[in-house]
């Protein structure tokens, strides 16, 4: 025959379960007269229920989004003092966290300045390139120009003879 237990029983049970130390869930189950499978299974889904509220509450900051960023920003500009340390707190942050974010979001876009800035860059890098290779080509006839001068020297010393 099933038995239905309170909400309020089954709570303090696992309250009693998770806080057992040392002993085995089938001892405490027996003092709480509650069959071993019946108290491992509100263990499970106690521990799962805990876990589940906990990562639906807190985040850590790093994972915000940028919109969840800007709605706590919104959401925490009015505060101060205390109602602030308790609305950080409610949510997992610190208000240094809140205040990095808001200068992430005042500072100009660095993608627009380093665009300009990359485009400027590349078109120095291909000038350069270009003289670089002007001047090597000079420079490879300038050589040619001197091994013919010397080697027309060479030939006329010896007719002279």
């Amino acid at each position: 025959m099933k038995t239905n237990y309170s909400e309020a029983f089954v709570e303090q049970a696992v309250i009693k379960l998770l806080a057992r130390g040392k002993r085995t869930i089938r001892a405490v189950a027996l003092e709480l007269n509650v069959n071993y499978h019946t108290a491992r299974n509100w263990v499970k889904k106690g521990t799962a229920n805990k876990a589940a509220a906990a990562g639906t509450k807190e985040k850590r900051p790093q994972d915000w989004s940028a919109p969840e960023q800007l709605e706590a920003l919104q959401e925490s500009h009015a505060l101060c003092g205390e109602a602030l340390q308790a609305w950080c707190r409610e949510r997992g942050l610190f208000a240094h966290h809140l205040s990095s974010w808001k200068t992430a979001f005042c500072t100009p876009a660095k993608a627009a300045v380093d665009t300009a800035a990359w485009r400027g860059l590349k078109e120095e890098n291909e000038q350069l390139k270009r003289d670089l290779l002007r001047k090597e080509k000079a420079l490879s006839e300038a050589a040619a120009l001197l091994i013919l001068q010397k080697k027309f020297r060479a030939l006329w010393e010896d007719e002279v003879k």
